[in-house]
């Protein structure tokens, strides 16, 4: 009898202890930009297994510091991470990549731009239509928060940086407005028929237009075939002692099922 109890007593602690397991949320916050198709990854992951995964964005600066201070599983980030922002034992991996997009208003009649007038439009040196070959009207530079990894992204690729007192700093026009997040800058530029704006590649939709960009368009084929000049990384970071169901939720995620939704979401699967 005795036994048999502890025998019972056994298996309802290998029970409770699955159980907790199974109900352990897998916690996930960053850049918006990978918040949009990471929803979906989730969802679809929920239902398949059970598992709770909860996404927060918050930008890419805010999810690589909550990986490194392991108030999150997994830290998204929508730009290269440095170096000096991982702490020992972090890992990153890509999930999937993505084009940025240089979005008008659909008013707007030009159709293309180099990524030298682009960089030329941000400095502020360029500040009417007209100069790249537009209508007349004063241009209205849509720019992101300094958080945000899209943000550091353009900035990097289109060499927007300078320097004062010996200390990088963003050469973005001061007059730019701030949208923060990938659908504030999308309602701004979608508002107002001078405006331009950056916003991930499969963030663009009807109520807006994206560009032709040093002759190539702004589309998935584009980005594969290494032709379209303004494209990232969406990775993930994690501790390398981060637990089981974060990194099986990260291996799904790079199976043909997680990559396939990456596809359907409009951004460059890695398969």
């Amino acid at each position: 009898m005795k036994k048999f109890a502890a025998c019972a007593l056994a298996l309802a602690s290998v029970f409770t202890v699955n159980t907790a397991i199974a109900k352990e949320t897998i916690t996930v916050s960053g850049s918006t930009s990978v918040t949009g198709v990471m929803e979906v990854l989730a969802e679809t992951y929920s239902n398949k297994t059970g598992i709770s995964v909860e996404v927060q964005g918050t930008g890419s600066s805010a999810g690589i510091k909550a990986a490194n201070e392991g108030t999150s599983m997994l830290g998204m980030s929508s730009r290269n991470v440095k170096d000096t922002e991982k702490r020992d034992g972090l890992t990153e991996t890509v999930i999937a990549r993505d084009g940025i997009a240089i979005a008008v208003n659909n008013k707007n009649s030009l159709k293309k731009l180099t990524t030298e007038q682009i960089a030329a439009i941000y400095k502020g040196e360029v500040t009417n239509w007209k100069e790249v070959g537009g209508e007349p009207g004063p241009i209205v530079v849509v720019t992101r928060d300094t958080a945000s990894g899209t943000r550091g992204a353009f900035e990097s690729i289109l060499k927007l940086k300078r320097k004062v007192n010996g200390m990088k700093v963003s050469a973005i026009t001061p007059r730019a407005q701030v949208g923060n997040g990938n659908g504030m800058v999308k309602t701004m530029v979608a508002n107002n028929p001078y405006a331009i704006g950056y916003i991930s590649l499969g963030s663009v939709d009807s109520s807006l237009r994206a560009l032709n960009v040093n002759g190539s368009e702004a589309t998935v084929a584009a980005i594969q075939a290494g032709e379209y000049p303004i494209a990232r990384p969406f990775i993930l970071l994690a501790d390398q002692n981060a637990p089981k169901n974060a990194k099986d939720f990260t291996s799904w995620i790079l199976s043909s099922e997680g990559q396939q939704i990456v596809a359907k979401k409009g951004y460059v699967a890695l398969k």
